[in-house]
């Protein structure tokens, strides 16, 4: 248990998401085990105490984002609903306690909420985040929240500009300190065609760790796969993509078959792309611009709700197309397929980028690279046009 909480400790100082000084996790093995900054650990092993459930995490983020939400927010609110995909998924929504709520209610409060809830921001402690079976879980969760605060900071500076005071310095501080140059420089890949088994496996295996590691993916999300001949590779549903070794499904490309019932989710986009085009790999990750920028949508009045599942336009950003579609069987597979096409690179709303390569995964993972840098590019740009209309906060 112990090696396990140490392996998710360093991975949230790898993904810059919390300060390593500021992480504690509790878990049910035997007896509770607590470890970590202590009063975030004795905060943990208190309300995993109240919850049927193995680990939580406590742990400061490395960014302000999230304690803005909350401080940004009407007092009459009491959760943050983002608009990306994983939290429409699997959070649903992030419930918080302002300062004064957790004083007044403290670990049995913080317990209830995370009884129906995977992560909840707690005001002058961070990100608590609960696994229902594993210390994986909580991690993965803690990641999820921190993703999505991300996202949902970065849309509402675009929409309303900095409001309370602290945040254009905490911001500048982000953009210069913590946010870290993208690319694919120092990267090695295996010149395709691609074609045997044990070559497949192996690269399909190290571009899964390069794009965790250049932080093209949160937590687990993301899948990437590799056609040769009549068979897909592709990485298992809920698999890390910087562990997938034993975690690659060969799938055969005729969907006749349940070989692939292990398979990622996007099997069937993927086997759409490779049916209407001439990709060898397929590359899908979450880069955070990306995101947020797939959102931006200067329609306005179009009379769609649910524009991440109904908008039936395709947008514009940097020459990379922007559609709707639902995630998982279905929706992708219907609207990537068909946009993809001569650029192979494509974005969709709230969710990712997919990118493809004719030969192999360098062209993939530098199309990534680089529609991520463009829509970074982009969003300070738009930022600072915000910000120039706008006074800043007392």
């Amino acid at each position: 248990m112990m090696d396990q909480i140490s392996k998710y400790t360093n991975k949230l100082v790898a993904d810059h998401s919390a300060l390593r000084d500021r992480i504690a996790f509790a878990a049910q093995d035997d007896t509770l085990l607590t470890t970590g900054e202590p009063e975030r650990a004795r905060l943990a092993g208190d309300v995993l105490g109240r919850l049927d459930a193995l680990a939580l995490v406590a742990a400061r983020p490395a960014l302000p984002f999230a304690e803005f939400l909350v401080r940004r927010i009407s007092s009459g609110e009491s959760c943050i609903i983002p608009r990306d995909t994983e939290t429409r998924t699997f959070l649903h929504d992030i419930p918080f306690l302002r300062r004064s709520d957790y004083e007044a209610g403290g670990p049995e409060l913080l317990a209830r909420l995370l009884g129906n809830r995977k992560g909840v921001i707690v005001e002058g402690v961070g990100i608590v985040a609960v696994g229902a079976v594993t210390v994986e879980q909580a991690y993965i969760n803690y990641s999820s929240v921190f993703h999505a605060a991300f996202v949902k900071y970065l849309q509402d500076l675009l929409a309303d500009g900095f409001l309370i005071p602290g945040e254009p310095a905490a911001f500048d501080d982000f953009r210069n300190g913590w946010l870290r140059p993208l690319t694919a420089d120092g990267l090695v890949f295996r010149t395709g065609p691609l074609v045997e088994p044990a070559a497949i496996l192996s690269e399909v295996a190290t571009v899964g760790r390069y794009t965790v590691e250049r932080g093209l993916v949160d937590s687990f999300f993301g899948n990437i796969s590799c056609r040769s001949d009549d068979t897909i590779y592709i990485s298992q549903t809920a698999a890390s993509l910087d562990e997938l070794d034993g975690c690659i499904d060969p799938v055969p490309f005729a969907p006749t078959s349940t070989t692939g019932i292990t398979a990622s989710s996007e099997l069937a986009a993927h086997r759409r792309i490779y049916e209407t085009g001439d990709a060898r790999v397929i590359l899908h990750g979450h880069p955070k611009f990306s995101v947020v920028m797939s959102m931006q949508c200067d329609r306005e009045e179009c009379g769609i709700t649910d524009c991440w599942r109904d908008c039936p336009y395709v947008r514009y950003l940097g020459g990379t197309p922007v559609v709707a579609g639902e995630i998982g069987a279905g929706g992708l597979a219907k609207r990537v397929p068909p946009v993809i096409g001569e650029s192979g690179r494509a974005l969709v709303y709230g969710h990712g980028v997919f990118t493809t390569g004719r030969r192999d995964f360098a062209e993939a993972f530098r199309a990534m690279v680089e529609v991520e840098n463009w829509c970074r590019n982009e969003y300070f740009r738009r930022l600072a046009e915000r910000t120039k209309r706008q006074a800043p906060p007392a």
